[in-house]
């Protein structure tokens, strides 16, 4: 295929395309060759080793939210979906916390648990170190859902925490688990007290102290707005205790506001005034750093997802357009105003007659789009890399991502499964080989592809 592109001028490839646009016979076979030469990239991109783990020395950490398993078809998410080569940690979310004797507990006992003829998703889970040793499997306790009211009642009692200390030092034995991610959302605030912030410290200081004799990872997922980080965390003293933070370089912006934004700006947009200039993934992580964090401990979370929003005028559609209290599902995931990267990429596809019109917004460095009065701003295989150079170059752990059963893990928009996850570890390795990614189209690589077939073949 290489020497077939190399056949092919610029120019004559533009006429080519002009002549296609007028020739339904012709555009047609161009699709049906870039489809067949879009399938055969996939599978090749599927077994090529440096799209996966073993390509680089840096950490990919996986989210996967177990309730995925009740989406409809299309959408379904098992724990046989999850592909071990494309993570080092898959983090699995969520247990809750017991506030009668402090322990972790499972939130969905017949996806967790084999009891009763449950779906044994620890099990399953964790049963993937065995085909995959590289693999380290943990589990998340807290989320959105759980608040942060209970953790604040046990975090500031001695004996409560060490209810808690010795409960998860059991629960990791029995379900054979290899660390605890701590997502309390979050200390001293949504419920939580202002003496959250010192306590969160002794929490995380008697947890890596019970579970050093194990070597059991203790890891902890944090806001990445700095107003929650004032009221949340201690940095110096988190970091003396932690293996690795996660920083949660997402939602910020999203429905909740009353204009369009980004999910994940990696950089301030010129115009943004008051608090929307801190809301970037740069402003997080310089300002995490200025606080005394360890970049080396420190993962960047990416989303593998994006924010709708429902236009109030469906002719104003820039960054920052006027936008509506509500705003629409998709049809995986039904959730009013998110949308997952395998629901974004099928809607791209779903009506030629009208498609949606993609805008790459230059300073944030990720896209959006819009079509009539909706509007999704979401991260693409383009911004990724961009966030992974970044991470690399400031000397970060690795880079996490919420959550891998929203990408495109059946392959169902045409390319690779799990294309983001492939891409962040693609660009991963690029950057340790010492390259930085290029801005081709990968559309117009196909196109080039599909109508040099044709042209050799007319020559003939």
């Amino acid at each position: 295929m290489g020497l077939l592109a190399s056949l092919v001028r610029m120019d004559l490839l533009a006429s080519l395309v002009k002549m296609a646009s007028k020739c339904a016979l012709l555009a047609s076979i161009v699709m049906l060759i870039i489809q067949d030469v879009r399938g055969d990239l996939a599978k090749a991109v599927e077994k090529r080793n440096d799209f996966t783990v073993y390509s680089h020395n840096k950490k990919v950490v996986c989210y996967w939210g177990t309730w995925a398993n009740y989406r409809p078809d299309g959408g379904k998410f098992t724990p046989e979906h999850v592909d071990p080569t494309l993570c080092t940690h898959l983090i699995y979310s969520f247990a809750g916390l017991d506030n009668t004797t402090w322990a972790i507990t499972s939130l969905d006992k017949w996806m967790d648990l084999e009891e009763d003829y449950g779906l044994a998703g620890f099990r399953k889970a964790t049963d993937l170190k065995i085909q995959y040793p590289h693999l380290k499997v943990t589990i998340a306790i807290g989320g959105w859902n759980e608040g942060s009211e209970k953790y604040s009642e046990m975090a500031k009692d001695k004996k409560k925490r060490k209810a808690f200390v010795t409960g998860a030092v059991q629960f990791l034995i029995k379900h054979k688990f290899d660390g605890l991610d701590l997502d309390w959302e979050y200390p001293g605030k949504r419920g939580g007290k202002p003496g959250d912030k010192e306590n969160f410290v002794y929490l995380i200081r008697e947890l890596h102290s019970a579970f050093a004799k194990h070597k059991f990872l203790l890891t902890a997922a944090i806001g990445a707005a700095a107003d929650t980080i004032d009221v949340a965390y201690d940095i110096p003293s988190m970091y003396k205790y932690l293996d690795y933070v996660h920083v949660m370089c997402y939602d910020y912006h999203g429905k909740w506001e009353p204009k369009t934004g980004h999910n994940a700006p990696l950089y301030v947009r010129p115009g943004e005034e008051g608090k929307d200039k801190f809301l970037n993934v740069d402003y997080t992580i310089a300002y995490l750093k200025k606080l005394g964090a360890d970049m080396e401990k420190t993962v960047l979370g990416v989303p593998l997802y994006g924010r709708a929003f429902r236009l109030e005028d469906p002719d104003s559609n820039e960054m920052g357009a006027a936008s509506k209290e509500t705003s629409f599902q998709g049809p995986f995931t039904r959730e009013d105003g998110f949308q997952g990267y395998n629901e974004i990429c099928l809607e791209r596809q779903s009506d030629e007659e009208f498609p949606w019109t993609t805008v790459w917004e230059e300073h944030h460095m990720a896209p959006y789009m819009y079509k009539g009065d909706r509007w999704v701003s979401y991260d693409n295989e383009k911004s990724l890399r961009l966030k992974v150079e970044f991470a690399y170059d400031l000397g970060m752990a690795g880079v996490m991502t919420w959550s891998i059963d929203t990408d495109d893990f059946r392959g169902s928009c045409g390319g690779a499964k799990f294309p983001l996850l492939r891409t962040l570890n693609n660009a991963l390795y690029r950057r340790e080989q010492g390259l930085y990614s290029g801005q081709g189209n990968a559309q117009t690589s196909l196109l080039a592809l599909a109508t040099s077939f044709i042209l050799i073949n007319i020559i003939k």
